[in-house]
């Protein structure tokens, strides 16, 4: 490294600069340094992979094992360049990855591929190990503040300093986790230099309800076996009731379509149309409670019942009971905060680049979840995030050798 500086040891010019060591910065770094490039990595926290690691304690779902065209429809409207980095660096390449990195994966029924550790430090550890021996230099507790000219200025545990690079990622994130490195505040800073950005949005959020006080009796209560509905959107996976709403997997699916405008229901039984519930709720009900008649006559269980008196009650009868049954209308007043999201939508907006390098300054490139993109949880997220920082450590590349 060339210390050039005449201010007294605060500025390095290095040939490659990653801001932000989450797996989209890592990846660019991974790129870049297989291919000759003296890397130096830098990131606000006193480690790299913080939020990664999080992603771990749930099992690291890698990626998800579906045909290109269902995958890329997950992640909405995107980019061409978007598209493009997923199609180089998908499904197939993922588990490629994780292999020659010595983690063996599995998939699961749903598709979902995972390490077979099921947990992201044995993965990260190996990946730093390659890193490493690719010659990565990486500095914690280094944050970004700013640019004076072409320098990137950043605070650190020894005061200001200022980095000029050749070619430099961006990999900041987006607006959630703030504790694990992911804050957003990078994106005020874009604005003020003129990038454009779009406001960020919660994404892969729990929803806030208004529960009456009988439904705290079933505060944790996991609801198996229905779908959500938003939209065109159909979610059949699990979720839980919490003291502030609903959250979990199968929430996750629907709150792209709620955010959009799209109200929210529950089918109490998905697989049955509303004639053939209306068939089953025809049963003479005698001296039962409407709860026992409904356990009864359709097995539903206690926090499904729950549900429906919480939300449908006064209950209709007949027909018109099925017909609630099937679409059960949730009174979503919003999203878990911001800070509470899985991930966040919105980042720099797609026409503020030019494939992955900010148009107003060439050289410099951005990559994961700062980006305008938006996916559900189960494999898309991660996925994502290696592409687009795969695809903007090469795009450096050829910029460099250009």
């Amino acid at each position: 490294m060339d210390n050039t500086s005449g201010r007294a040891g605060d500025f390095d010019k290095v040939e490659a600069l990653v801001v932000g060591g989450g797996p989209a910065g890592l990846a660019a770094a991974e790129v870049m340094s297989a291919r000759g490039l003296s890397v130096v990595v830098v990131d606000a926290m006193p480690s790299v992979g913080r939020k990664f690691l999080m992603a771990g304690k749930s099992g690291l779902n890698l990626t998800k094992d579906e045909p290109l065209a269902a995958l890329l429809a997950r992640y909405g409207d995107g980019s061409v360049a978007f598209a493009e980095a997923v199609k180089a660096f998908g499904p197939e390449a993922v588990v490629a990855w994780a292999r020659a990195l010595g983690e063996p994966v599995f998939t699961g029924s749903t598709g979902r591929v995972f390490p077979k550790a099921m947990k992201a430090s044995p993965l990260l550890r190996r990946w730093m190990g390659r890193l490493g021996e690719q010659g990565v230099e990486v500095r914690a507790r280094w944050r970004w503040t700013g640019w004076d000219g072409d320098a990137f200025v950043f605070a650190t545990p020894e005061g200001e300093r200022r980095i000029e690079a050749s070619v430099a990622v961006m990999a900041l994130g987006g607006g959630s986790w703030a504790r694990l490195g992911s804050d957003g505040a990078w994106a005020d800073i874009f604005a003020a230099s003129g990038v454009t950005c779009r406001a960020f949005q919660a994404s892969n959020a729990g929803l806030l309800l208004d529960w009456s006080p009988h439904m705290a009796a079933y505060f944790g209560s996991p609801v198996k076996g229905v779908a959500l509905g938003a939209g065109d959107v159909v979610s059949r996976g699990e979720w839980v009731v919490t003291q502030r709403g609903i959250e979990g997997g199968g929430v996750y699916e629907v709150t792209r379509a709620m955010r959009e405008g799209a109200a929210l229901s529950v089918d109490l039984f998905p697989d049955l149309t509303v004639e053939q519930v209306a068939v089953k709720l025809s049963r003479d009900r005698g001296k039962l409670s409407v709860s026992n008649y409904l356990r009864k006559a359709l097995k539903l269980t206690e926090v499904q019942r729950a549900l429906l008196m919480e939300w449908g009650r006064p209950l209709p009868e007949g027909v018109a009971l099925a017909a609630l049954i099937k679409a059960l209308p949730v009174p979503v007043r919003g999203a878990f905060p911001l800070d509470e999201a899985i991930s966040t939508a919105g980042g720099v907006a797609w026409d503020a680049l030019d494939g992955f390098m900010l148009r107003d300054r060439p050289g410099v490139f951005a990559a994961g979840e700062m980006l305008d993109w938006d996916a559900p949880t189960g494999g898309y997220l991660i996925t994502g995030c290696l592409a687009t920082g795969r695809a903007a450590g090469a795009a450096a590349v050829k910029f460099l050798a250009r």
